[in-house]
């Protein structure tokens, strides 16, 4: 059943808590959006946030245009499930180093010496953190 709100929902945020990939799609101008795979973090206030580069194309396109949309779906061994969150999204200067230690132990088994190593890496750059606020949530499950 497919439905639509501007909130999450406590199922949805308990769905977007497991270690799945969100497909983000910025607004491009004349270009079509080009969805990209991403960690993500649904937070309790119902926002979602993610980690980049400042310099990245998503935020150079989010500073000219802050719309924005993530889709979340389970894998193919579960029955169909899926959730789309689209609304303004800002570019946020704070917090990024740590969402980026917490979406990495989310995703990645920081006992590996390889993954330790790619998660230092990545806290020695300067990232930013781009946030989602919800206008319209949509989901469906079978």
């Amino acid at each position: 059943m497919s439905t639509a709100t501007s909130l999450l929902t406590a199922e949805d945020l308990e769905f977007l808590g497991r270690p799945l990939h969100g497909f983000l799609s910025v607004a491009g101008g004349a270009q079509p959006p080009q969805p990209r795979p991403v960690w993500f973090e649904a937070t309790a206030e119902g926002t979602i946030q993610l980690i980049t580069e400042p310099d990245s194309l998503k935020v150079r396109r989010l500073r000219r245009d802050p719309r924005a949309s993530i889709v979340v779906a389970a894998p193919v061994d579960e029955r169909e499930r899926w959730v789309s969150v689209a609304g303004r999204a800002t570019v946020e200067a704070d917090g990024a180093h740590d969402l980026c230690s917490r979406l990495a132990a989310r995703y990645w088994d920081l006992d590996d010496r390889t993954r330790a190593g790619d998660l230092a890496t990545m806290l020695a750059a300067d990232l930013s953190r781009v946030v989602i606020h919800p206008e319209t949530v949509r989901r469906y499950a079978y």
